[in-house]
């Protein structure tokens, strides 16, 4: 059945908001015969198309899946609010972008878990799909469901709703996966447990939940995972990709009818960071660093922009400054970007490696602000963190914008960090005030109007696999206490503050930080309608705190502990690269306020080169 040719869809699309969402259609999309392939894949995108659509990952393994000729991929969102109250009004389920089809008749469904408070958007597609939200109530008639993206590293509070998990970049996984169920399903007397099971000894980074029994111990904490099946890894391995230059880049991108978030060319130059901020889980997930060469970075944006029309093209990485061969990059960009009126950007610049040069040939500083992390507002503390800037640093990155015309800087930084003094927390408002006198220090007539200085502050969620990983999130009380200590701390009236809630940085560590018993909590959220946890205007906090009491699970086990360093975690089924004793060697450094070079200066033996790759950044690798 095509759901976009309903009647009963057409009639409601046009009573819902932004109807383009749902639409397809979509100038690059992909449309096969569905009689001449052998699987069919959703790929699921749990938040809004606007969202989903600026996603650069789902945008490759869309591609990718699409490229093999026995795969059929297509693109689900969540559907708003008003689209989701229609739909059921209307008995309409799910359907994908391309061919109008139901979720349920897909083969796999995939969900792309980029942030935990999507958590319930999961399982409000899965019912609106007609699919049962926990993997032990589906039979052989429904698709398989499989999770991936950052969450993944931590999938235990949805393993119940999920069949399997692919862990690491799945280019080479998702293909292998897919293929493999086309093989097996083509057998006689094929189920789903036995592929899974297959699937999960013979493919490295494939996590199934339901394989490991996990028992607990009397405290409440893990006392171990233990595999069903003597042939399956006691720790699922990530996977990487060695080479980037080899692999899939979409040069035909889909074209959304609609604003999205990032309306441009992205271009992925490395995965990896070499810095090791302690508190960045992505630093350490992503290891080793590799990078694509600057011939191939042209190439694909080149053909993007013919196929596109875009005319701004973002260089995307943990940390672009970072790139080797950055100068060589913008130069070679330049000669084609500058004679199409293309702009350049650059969203992860290091306040230590800014440079008028570098600035000159980028969109983000011909615009009226530029952005910088110190992340902390204090030496000592950034000495904690591992942040590798100094003030110095700063000043002169900010001195440099101001010679150039500027007057807007924005700042971001972190509270609630291990060690963390009020003295810190007044430095972020020091800081921000000797940005404001830096633009002063100018000459007046260089001085073209007053200046802006807004910072940012997020609240510390003590991510898995990185160095504070153990650490306890401050109380909600305290979290407060210090926004209102800093508010109180700005006497400048050209500095500007923004904080993240407090509110919600709690239940984002609950969800970080949880184990498989979280998920009887997302369940009963979701029952009671709960969804779109990550939009201001639908998050619940006091009934969250309901769901979880009710639940019998305290959220201060989980976010407000100080986990035991010899403590099994949720996550230690899974292999990263980076070994606990690196972790633990670094929060005993923070601790110590002693900061580690980068692995670009000095491999610190975190473990990741093990996992290969022929353009990883550590000396070692040379």
């Amino acid at each position: 059945m095509n759901i976009a040719k309903d009647d009963r869809y057409l009639s409601i699309l046009k009573s819902v908001s932004k109807p383009g969402r749902y639409s397809g259609g979509e100038y690059g999309q992909i449309i096969k015969d569905k009689n001449s392939v052998k699987a069919s894949f959703a790929f699921c995108f749990p938040d809004t198309y606007e969202i989903g659509m600026s996603n650069l990952g789902v945008r490759i393994l869309y591609g990718v899946l699409n490229r093999d000729p026995d795969i059929r991929c297509e693109r689900v969102y969540t559907p708003w609010t008003d689209m989701q109250e229609k739909m059921r009004e209307h008995n309409i389920p799910l359907f994908a972008h391309e061919s109008g089809d139901p979720v349920s008749s897909f083969d796999i469904v995939g969900f792309s878990l980029q942030y935990e408070m999507c958590y319930t958007n999961v399982l409000s597609m899965l019912s609106l799909s007609g699919i049962p939200i926990f993997a032990s109530e589906r039979n052989e008639e429904h698709p398989i469901i499989i999770g991936g993206g950052p969450c993944a590293y931590n999938a235990e509070p949805v393993a119940d709703f999920f069949d399997v998990f692919n862990l690491g970049e799945g280019e080479e996984v998702l293909l292998e996966f897919t293929k493999m169920y086309i093989e097996e399903k083509e057998k006689p007397g094929y189920t789903k447990t036995e592929f899974l099971h297959k699937a999960a000894r013979e493919i490295e980074g494939i996590y199934v939940p339901s394989f490991y029994s996990v028992t607990y111990k009397d405290d409440g904490t893990i006392e171990k995972y233990t595999p069903i099946y003597d042939d399956i890894p006691t720790k699922i391995k990530k996977r990487i990709i060695k080479d980037l230059d080899k692999v899939y880049f979409p040069e035909n991108p889909v074209m959304p009818y609609i604003e999205t978030v990032h309306d441009r060319i992205m271009l992925e130059v490395a995965r990896g960071c070499i810095r090791g901020c302690r508190f960045c889980q992505a630093g350490m997930i992503y290891r080793p660093v590799r990078e694509k060469s600057p011939d191939v970075l042209c190439r694909n944006a080149k053909c993007i922009y013919e196929s596109s029309g875009y005319d701004e093209i973002s260089l995307t990485s943990l940390s672009i400054s970072d790139y080797t061969r950055i100068d060589e990059l913008t130069d070679k960009l330049l000669e084609f970007t500058d004679p199409n009126m293309i702009s350049l950007s650059l969203p992860s610049l290091r306040v230590d490696s800014f440079t008028r040069e570098l600035m000159d040939k980028v969109a983000s500083v011909r615009s009226s602000s530029l952005t910088f992390a110190p992340e902390a507002g204090t030496q000592r503390m950034r000495d904690v963190i591992n942040k590798n800037v100094t003030e110095e640093d700063l000043m002169r990155a900010v001195g440099v914008a101001f010679e150039a015309g500027k007057s807007t800087v924005k700042l971001y930084f972190m509270m609630g960090l291990p060690t963390e003094t009020d003295e810190d927390i007044e430095g972020i408002a020091t800081l921000a005030t000797h940005v404001i006198d830096k633009y002063y220090q100018m000459p007046k007539e260089k001085r073209k109007k007053a200046p802006t200085c807004t910072i940012s502050v997020a609240c510390l969620i003590p991510k898995p696999f990185t160095p504070f990983q153990w650490e306890a999130q401050d109380s909600l009380e305290e979290l407060r206490r210090k926004q209102e200590l800093l508010y109180a701390s700005i006497k400048d009236r050209h500095v500007k503050y923004n904080h993240h809630d407090a509110y919600v940085s709690r239940l984002e560590a609950v969800f970080a930080r949880g184990d498989r018993r979280i998920s009887a909590a997302i369940a009963k959220a979701h029952e009671r309608g709960f969804c779109f946890d990550a939009w201001d205007e639908y998050f619940n906090y006091e009934g969250w705190c309901e769901i979880f009491d009710e639940c019998g699970l305290d959220m201060s086990f989980y976010a407000n502990r100080q986990f035991g360093l010899d403590e099994v975690l949720p996550w230690d089924i899974i292999d990263i690269g980076v070994s606990k004793e690196f972790l633990i060697r670094e929060r005993n450094n923070a601790y110590a306020g002693k900061a580690t070079p980068s692995c670009r200066e000095k491999c610190s033996g975190c473990g990741a080169n093990k996992l290969g790759g022929e353009r990883t950044c550590c000396p070692s690798n040379k």
